[in-house]
């Protein structure tokens, strides 16, 4: 790639960043709110265990029916609620991306919030040499 070329990717992404941030910094805020509201409730298949969880995944509640002594294995309980929290926790990010997606690409988002730095670098890179 020549330099011209390299030069005139640079000033295209440098761009396409300016006016990212200035969409960003108008509808950061409202964005930023929706996504810390994000609530999701999963029941698990059997419906004894309910939880919900925030926007990151964090458990807000645990509901567990009481029909479940009837029938005590304390290994299928803790199955279903770890399975039960990590499907809500799945779909509260996917809710997260969703919000975003406006003004990140939801795979870029995606990588941001499993902290995957090596695919966030890498779509930068591709995007400053115009493969995005």
């Amino acid at each position: 790639m020549s330099e011209e070329m390299e030069t005139a990717g640079l000033r295209i992404y440098a761009d396409e960043l300016r006016d990212a941030f200035m969409r960003m910094n108008a509808e950061a805020l409202s964005l930023h709110a929706q996504g810390r509201a994000v609530r999701v409730t999963e029941k698990s298949s059997d419906g004894l265990v309910a939880a919900t969880v925030g926007a990151r995944g964090e458990l807000i509640s645990l509901d567990i029916d009481p029909r479940v002594f009837r029938r005590p294995d304390s290994r299928q309980l803790a199955d279903a609620i770890v399975k039960t929290v990590n499907e809500a926790a799945s779909k509260a990010q996917e809710k997260v991306v969703e919000i975003f997606e406006p003004l990140i690409p939801a795979d870029q988002m995606r990588a941001h919030l499993d902290g995957d730095v090596e695919s966030v670098l890498e779509q930068m890179v591709q995007q400053i040499r115009g493969e995005r």
